[in-house]
């Protein structure tokens, strides 16, 4: 079983580069097998793999501009043997899980929902342990007209969904549009 993976590095990764390849395990570090990403309006370079779920994956970018780069939103790294760099892992989930219904987030409508499934954040507890930069860096990619929300709370009302407390989620969203 597969599953599709994205990989996004942010404009501010990028630079002046303007394009750049995919390398890893899942294609023997080859450059004549590199996964091209395309640049986004944004600056950041964007591409989808399908993966087989269950395994690890090591990666890296290799800008056009000569640069190797690492990947911050990483799930870890790890030693490049023979080398003095650290290499960029992913591990595709070994089974799908039941995804929750992120709309109940305030401030998190379908499409942001969607944005947060296409980066695996498909449950209130994956929410829950995402940091604001993170989420930031997703709306971010997605383009301008994601810029005005702010995802600061959302990992604090997701935990409190995940623990099923929703008279607590309840009352802090009062709150929240309280504020507006």
């Amino acid at each position: 079983m597969t599953t599709k993976v994205n990989f996004i590095l942010p404009a501010e990764v990028v630079a002046d580069a303007t394009g750049g390849l995919l390398l890893g395990d899942f294609n023997n570090w080859d450059e004549a097998m590199g996964v091209r990403l395309k640049k986004k309006k944004d600056g950041s370079l964007k591409t989808t793999l399908e993966l087989r779920a269950g395994k690890s994956y090591q990666y890296r970018y290799l800008l056009d501009d000569g640069r190797w780069v690492n990947d911050e939103r990483a799930d870890d790294s790890a030693h490049a043997n023979g080398y003095h760099v650290q290499n960029c892992v992913i591990a595709v989930p070994a089974k799908i899980t039941k995804s929750d219904d992120l709309t109940k987030i305030e401030g998190v409508g379908k499409k942001i929902a969607e944005l947060l499934v296409a980066e695996n954040i498909t449950t209130f507890t994956a929410l829950a342990n995402s940091n604001a930069k993170t989420l930031r860096n997703i709306l971010d990619a997605a383009g301008n007209r994601f810029k005005i929300y702010d995802p600061a709370t959302w990992a604090k009302q997701a935990k409190l969904a995940a623990d099923g407390k929703w008279d607590a989620l309840k009352t802090l969203q009062k709150e929240l549009k309280s504020k507006k």
